[in-house]
């Protein structure tokens, strides 16, 4: 699960992006039967899409809301991917139902789309030398998070599948002299993340070099001799260690850093041709970039003692320069280190707000980027550093919307119910505010993970919330959240669960004493493992709240762990618990939101894909029909062709309506 704001859930989210994480689970043909109550007007807006949507207790559509929306729904932005050999560049995009790969030649030239398919194209990866043949790129089917490797050839256009098509893949990775790439998958037992290796000059299969044997495998870097392959191998997000695989023979050997509790989050290898660049903790709360030489075990500091993470870094072909971006409290910090100077360069003219993607070219001079902000779609960036200047590739449509309207996020700081260092604990949060006085509805947004984080980001949706609805959004970062240091992560581990609850609680305290908010027209929306925390705060604060928005919600702990395939469990287990545990299965069922029905009596609006590959779709409907027994309004959207969050346009389009049919009912 990896969804950090409204519009990477549902315009631009990948599982495999993130390392291929999600895992298929079946598939609910069968719906629990509903609680009497009349047949509800299919939405006029809906028809042409009955087939795939399922829809119950939602009333006839808003026209005139939606003629409000819509504008909304045409914001275009686009995504780097990866440079191609020749110097031109990949990215995603989407003109038509969904997000497609692109190439891009010039800076704000015309979009070349390459792949067209139903299902959203968002990673792809292409080799830095050699012959500009083609690149490969995953794609499930249907949201079921089994994302297949694919290789499309410039020459002819064609695109050929790698893989089973039935298990999930990631990591696309490619060697230096640009002839090879390699990629994990499970196919082999289901539960390992092998290693894979494909040879474009050949029509044979992807053949085996690493067997992972129940471990998690992720390939992060190739040596420039193309003989050994960097592996990371993670646990949990305060768990990974180094190993280097011979590619020639599949041998793998566990490399000595010196803190074998630190986690590792990223590494390269370094073009000195003997050390490894390394995002790392090293035993400290916040996670570092550092040299590391394996010879001599010597940990040289690059990012200093910053007291925040490090989200992600590149390094120049020949060394010369290191990039990375630092994650202050959400908002992201570019920092170009010219090694041999000694000189910290940062770009002027990039929206305030997220930058990710991070990629030098082969020249090691130009460094390619995606940065937005909540007043900026999302845009491809090249910081070209031979001119010290910044140039902009992609310039997306606000469409028929003026970008003045757009309303910016303010950091705020709220006082939870815990202390630390004899001072009560501040949690952050990103606050959306109308224009117009108040005091305001108020929408709370809360994130995926538990180990994400709500940042800044252009969000169309939440725009059309505040200024046509006239809410206010908060976007809380409760314990558990990453970017806040190793001990904040831990907060909410096993047993801790129900403390993020309790920080969702201190939340609704501040917002009574906003004069500018209204404290009695509070609504939830959660995401998975957020809609798990919407579902038990709305349990345990019924009094204090309108309703809840719930997407993919997480319902039963139980049978979320139990049914996660064998190669999800062990990431699982380590942030929730293990629910083999006599004890701990007890308190897993306790605190589910289907032990909590009784407890549950304002209107929610839930809505899923049935091919969710990390949320059991049965156990969301379950809770639904659980709910309406007891008479409960429940509004329910089920898409039959997606899986985690509503990627398809016409299934975004209809949940997006739905939700803001659910808000203005709410506001009233």
């Amino acid at each position: 699960m990896s969804r950090t704001s409204h519009s990477n859930r549902f315009m631009n989210r990948s599982a495999a992006a993130r390392g291929g994480l999600a895992l298929t689970l079946a598939l609910a043909t069968c719906f629990a039967p509903r609680a009497a109550r009349p047949a509800p007007e299919t939405p006029a807006a809906f028809d042409g899409e009955q087939a795939k949507l399922v829809l119950e207790g939602i009333p006839a559509a808003d026209t005139a809301l939606a003629a409000r929306l819509q504008p909304y729904l045409n914001v275009r932005w686009a995504t780097f991917l990866d440079w191609l050999p020749d110097g031109s560049m990949l990215i995603a995009t989407r003109f038509g139902s969904a997000t497609q790969v692109h190439r891009l030649v010039t800076p704000l030239g015309e979009r070349e789309q390459l792949t067209f398919f139903s299902e959203p194209v968002t990673v792809a990866a292409a080799p830095q030398s050699g012959v500009n043949d083609g690149f490969a790129f995953l794609k499930d089917r249907d949201g079921d998070g089994n994302a297949q490797v694919y290789y499309y050839r410039f020459a002819d256009h064609s695109v050929r599948e790698l893989t089973d098509g039935k298990s999930p893949h990631g990591g696309l990775l490619w060697s230096r002299d640009g002839k090879h790439f390699v990629f994990f998958g499970t196919e082999r037992d289901r539960a390992s993340y092998d290693i894979y290796e494909m040879d474009t000059g050949s029509t044979a299969a992807p053949h085996l070099i690493v067997a992972g044997h129940g471990d998690p495998w992720y390939p992060v870097d190739w040596s420039a001799d193309g003989r050994k392959l960097l592996l990371l191998q993670t646990r949990s997000l305060t768990a990974g260690s180094l190993y280097l695989a011979d590619v020639s023979t599949g041998s793998v050997a566990a490399l000595d850093i010196g803190a074998p509790q630190a986690a590792i989050r990223a590494a390269r290898f370094a073009p000195d041709g003997r050390g490894i660049y390394i995002v790392s903790d090293s035993g400290g709360d916040f996670a570092h970039l550092e040299y590391f030489d394996p010879v001599t075990h010597a940990v040289r500091p690059v990012t200093g003692d910053i007291p925040w993470d490090v989200d992600e870094f590149d390094v120049s072909a020949d060394g010369r320069y290191v990039a990375y971006v630092v994650n202050e409290d959400g908002a992201s910090r570019l920092t170009v280190l010219d090694v041999p100077r000694k000189v910290r360069l940062s770009p002027a003219g990039l929206p305030a707000g997220v930058i990710s993607t991070l990629k030098f070219d082969a020249s090691g001079r130009r460094l390619a980027l995606t940065a937005e902000g909540p007043e900026s779609p999302r845009d491809v960036y090249v910081y070209d550093l031979g001119h010290d200047a910044l140039v902009r590739w992609t310039r997306s449509e606000p469409g028929p919307l003026d970008p003045a309207t757009f309303v910016t996020a303010r950091l705020i700081h709220f006082p939870t119910w815990d202390r630390v260092d004899g001072a009560r604990r501040a949690i952050s949060a990103y606050l959306y505010s109308p224009r117009a006085p108040g005091p305001h509805p108020v929408l709370v947004d809360i994130h995926d993970g538990p180990e994400q984080q709500s940042k800044p980001t252009f969000d169309p949706f939440v725009q059309f919330v505040v200024n046509e609805l006239g809410y206010a959004v908060v976007a809380p970062n409760v314990r558990g959240s990453s970017g806040y240091g190793r001990r904040f992560l831990a907060l909410d581990d096993g047993p801790l669960r129900e403390d993020a609850v309790r920080d969702i609680g201190s939340l609704l305290v501040w917002i009574d004493l906003q004069p500018d908010l209204d404290r009695r027209r509070v609504v939830l929306m959660g995401d998975a493992y957020g809609g798990y925390l919407a579902l038990a705060s709305l349990a345990a604060y019924d009094d204090r709240l309108k309703g809840a928005i719930d997407i993919d919600p997480i319902t039963n702990l139980v049978s979320f762990l139990a049914g996660a395939s064998p190669a999800r469990q062990w990431l699982r287990r380590a942030e929730f618990g293990d629910e083999r545990d006599p004890r701990m299965r007890d308190y897993l069922a306790s605190i589910s939101p289907l032990d909590k029905v009784k407890w549950i009596r304002k209107p929610l609006f839930v809505a899923l894909g049935l091919n969710d590959p990390t949320v059991r779709s049965e156990d969301a409907e379950e809770l639904v029909a659980a709910l309406r027994a007891r008479g409960n309004e429940v509004w329910y959207l089920a898409a039959k062709d997606e899986g985690s969050g509503f990627l398809k346009e016409a299934n975004r389009d209809a949940f997006d309506l739905t939700a803001a049919m659910f808000l203005k009912e709410l506001s009233r």
